[in-house]
C-alpha cells in the first residue's frame, strides 16, 4: 500500500528565519496527521520526481511555499495536479484572497480535509496566470523591479522603479480586441483580471470571477501620471472611475493587445515581455486546496 505524501516546493529565498520555522511547522503538522512531507528546494528535483506516473503515486498535492510567483510557477509546471498555496512571499495576494495564512497546522488541516476548488486560469502567449495580467504603467514598474532584482523582493524594492516610471513613462496606447469584435478599444493602461485581487488590497477590476469562464478587462483610456493618480484615488475609495477619466469594463474569453509602440506586460507581478500578445481564459484549469 502506497503511503500518501505531499510535495513541498520551496522558494529558495524562503529558507531562513521565520519563513524556515513556518515550513518546519507545516512539515511537523503533516507528520502528525500521518502524511509524509517531501521538501524540494530545487525545481528540477521535483520535476524529476513527478515526471512519471510511478513518481506521482500517492501524491495528495504540491504545496507552493513562497509568494504569488511560486504559486504561478507550480501551476504552470504541473497542470492537472492539485496545488496548496502556503504564503511565504512579500505580498501573498492570492493567499489573502483565499484567506490562507502561514500557520502550518491550518494548512495541514486543509490538506487532510482535501477541500479543493477549481478556478479558471488566464493564459498569455502560452504562459498561465492565476490572478491578472496588465499592460502599461504597472507593467513598466514590474519590469524595472525585476531588472534590478538581487535576491528576494521586498515592498521597498518597488519604490525607486515606481518613482522612475512616474517621471519617464510615455504612456503608449494599446488597442484591445475583444473576442471576435473587429473594433478595438484603446487605452494607456489595460488590466485583464481572472480574480478580483491585486497588490496592496486594491480591487481594480472588482467584479472578476474566477469560475465564470470569462476574463474581466478594464481599459483606462487617458494617458499621463495625473490621470493614473485619479484612477488610483477612485480605486482606493472603492468608487467606480469618475467622469472625466472614465474606463471601459468588458468581459471576454480572449483578448488581443496591439500597439504602435511596445507596451510592457506583466502577469501576477512577474514581467512578460511586450505587446503584441494574445490572452485567453482556460476554464477550470487550476485546482487549489482552500480553507
Amino acid at each position: 500500500m502506497t503511503r500518501t505524501w505531499v510535495a513541498i516546493q520551496r522558494n529558495p529565498n524562503s529558507g531562513t528565519g521565520r519563513k524556515k520555522a513556518r515550513i518546519l511547522g507545516l512539515i511537523q503538522a503533516l507528520r502528525r496527521h500521518g502524511i509524509r512531507p517531501r521538501l524540494y528546494s530545487r525545481r528540477e528535483q521535483l520535476d524529476e520526481q513527478l515526471r512519471t506516473e510511478a513518481g506521482r503515486e500517492g501524491l495528495l498535492c504540491i504545496v507552493a511555499a513562497g509568494g504569488d510567483g511560486t504559486i504561478a510557477d507550480v501551476v504552470n509546471r504541473f497542470p492537472g495536479i492539485t496545488v496548496c498555496p502556503f504564503p511565504l512571499g512579500t505580498e501573498n495576494v492570492l493567499c489573502k484572497y483565499l484567506r490562507i495564512t502561514d500557520d502550518g497546522e491550518m494548512v495541514a488541516e486543509m490538506i487532510v480535509r482535501h477541500h479543493w476548488r477549481e478556478f479558471d486560469l488566464g493564459q498569455i502567449n502560452g504562459r498561465r496566470f492565476t490572478m491578472m495580467a496588465s499592460a502599461g504603467f504597472d507593467g513598466d514598474v514590474v519590469h524595472r523591479v525585476h531588472q534590478a532584482r538581487r535576491g528576494n523582493i521586498t515592498k521597498l524594492a518597488y519604490m525607486k522603479p515606481l518613482w522612475q516610471t512616474t517621471f519617464t513613462y510615455k504612456f503608449p496606447l494599446a488597442r484591445v480586441f475583444f473576442d471576435d469584435d473587429p473594433q478595438p478599444v484603446s487605452g494607456s493602461l489595460v488590466m485583464v483580471a481572472n480574480l478580483p485581487c491585486y497588490g496592496m488590497g486594491l480591487r481594480i477590476v472588482p467584479h472578476a470571477n474566477g469560475n465564470d469562464g470569462l476574463l474581466d478587462v478594464g481599459v483606462f483610456p487617458e494617458p499621463g501620471s495625473m490621470n493614473l493618480i485619479g484612477y488610483g484615488f477612485d480605486v482606493l475609495a472603492g468608487r467606480q472611475v469618475q467622469p472625466g477619466h472614465d474606463a471601459v469594463f468588458r468581459q471576454a474569453r480572449k483578448i488581443r493587445l496591439e500597439s504602435d509602440s511596445p507596451v510592457p506586460v506583466q502577469i501576477d507581478g512577474d514581467p512578460l515581455g511586450m505587446t503584441p500578445c494574445d490572452i485567453e481564459v482556460v476554464p477550470n484549469a487550476m485546482r487549489l486546496i482552500v480553507p
